[in-house]
């Protein structure tokens, strides 16, 4: 059965993101390949170190502006109203730069939590 259009287009950054990270993958393991024993030993320990490096992963909801006496005045049960509707895209932003979009998602490993499917992967874009 083919795909109508918005299908083929919801596929897309799903490949996309498949594509990238086995393009990851064979880029390491061609390293690991090299006959030099010096370097590759020494690749390895920089991919081990590299893939060590902790990054600061936020999933931005949305956001307002308000005066600083509408901020003081919030308490306890006070709401926020957010830039965003309900369904719209939420942004994955890795240490302060914008790298895709996604849909809240409920885990179906543990209903009681939610997690973000990427719905766009976001190349060469500079801060958030």
């Amino acid at each position: 059965m083919a795909k109508t259009k918005v299908e083929a287009d919801l596929d897309q950054p799903d490949e996309q993101l498949d594509r990238a990270i086995e393009e990851l993958r064979g880029v390491l393991h061609e390293e690991e390949q090299r006959p030099d024993v010096a370097f590759r030993a020494a690749s390895s320990a920089n991919s081990s170190v590299i893939m060590n490096i902790p990054v600061d992963v936020q999933i931005i909801l949305g956001s307002t502006e308000m005066p600083v006496s509408e901020l003081m005045a919030l308490q306890k049960g006070s709401t926020v109203a957010l830039n965003r509707r309900i369904g719209e895209p939420v942004d994955v932003v890795v240490n302060g730069r914008k790298i895709a979009r996604g849909e809240i998602t409920v885990l179906e490993s543990d209903p009681s939590r939610f997690g973000i499917r990427l719905t766009e992967i976001i190349a060469g874009t500079k801060g958030a």
